[in-house]
């Protein structure tokens, strides 16, 4: 391990965007130290998609392959950890770990993820990221024309629906309770065949996180084949509040089209700062953070 000072950059996070940072600012000669826990939040998807020259991976693949790439540039340093303080300082940034180990670099990027926050439904997180599903584009073509439920409710629920309905035509919409949908819209929903279900759900009846059924509280059953779902997040990490860090009306951090922070000297990339939550969207975000970073030290020290 490298001296606590001797870095021009931490970066928080290790999976997809923060391998992709760091590799950007190790081919830029950067001293770069990356803190990672080791709990990426595709840790359960048995396959990655909508990635070029990766489709159909498995994420855990695609992450050893990585950082098995970025290992090789000499000017990156890795600590298995978890990153739970931040503070500024004359020169930079201070980050201290739960080991109780303390950084410090010049610069920082934020690139740890967004932590999901479960329902209270039995099967509901052993099933997440296999058969109970985000985003069509990631998950789409492989249930396509299956049938598959939408657990949501309100305007979210009515936007989905429509887009998961160009996937399959066989669906329905699951609102654990009241829809809180307008006469116009639970019209619409049913001139396209969408169902929907207002009874409250018991569990999720599953096989090693393949969905069977969806059992409500009423013991009536659905069968599926997969469950879309929205379900609310938080930051991963403590620490982008604790420097400042503004966040969106939806919780994600804000950023620029250059990956920058409102907070001076910090970057951001991947699910953090987007709700665009893709493989390829987290190593392009990363890209872009890794470089803009490199230009804003460039910039600095050509006096």
């Amino acid at each position: 391990m490298k001296d606590q000072h001797d870095f021009e950059v931490i970066i928080i996070g290790g999976s997809y965007a923060g391998l992709s940072a760091g590799m950007a600012l190790g081919r830029a000669l950067r001293r770069v130290l990356i803190i990672d826990s080791g709990k990426p939040c595709n840790r359960q998807t048995p396959h990655s998609h909508n990635f070029l020259t990766q489709d159909g991976e498995t994420p855990k693949a695609i992450w050893e392959k990585a950082r098995a790439q970025v290992e090789k540039y000499d000017t990156v340093t890795f600590y298995s950890g978890l990153a739970v303080t931040g503070a500024k300082t004359e020169s930079g940034f201070s980050i201290t770990t739960d080991k109780g180990n303390t950084f410090q670099a010049g610069k920082l990027i934020i690139a740890s993820g967004i932590s999901d926050q479960m329902p209270d439904i039995p099967g509901f997180a052993e099933c997440w990221g296999i058969s109970v599903i985000h985003c069509p584009y990631c998950h789409g073509y492989e249930v396509r024309n299956e049938a598959t439920g939408i657990l949501s409710k309100g305007d979210m629920a009515f936007e989905f629906s429509k887009l998961v309905h160009h996937w399959t035509k066989d669906l329905t919409l699951l609102t654990n309770g009241p829809a809180d949908l307008t006469d116009a819209q639970q019209q619409k929903l049913q001139s396209h065949h969408i169902t929907l279900v207002e009874k409250a759900i018991e569990a999720i009846d599953h096989q090693k996180g393949y969905i069977r059924q969806v059992v409500f509280k009423d013991g009536s059953t659905l069968a599926l084949k997969a469950l879309y779902a929205k379900i609310p997040f938080v930051q991963h990490s403590g620490i982008p509040a604790q420097l400042g860090c503004e966040l969106t009306e939806h919780g994600f951090i804000k950023a620029d089209a250059f990956q920058k922070t409102t907070v001076p000297g910090v970057y951001v990339c991947g699910d953090s700062c987007t709700m665009m939550r893709s493989v390829s969207n987290a190593v392009a975000t990363g890209t872009m953070a890794g470089a803009m970073l490199n230009k804003e030290l460039v910039d600095e020290g050509f006096k």
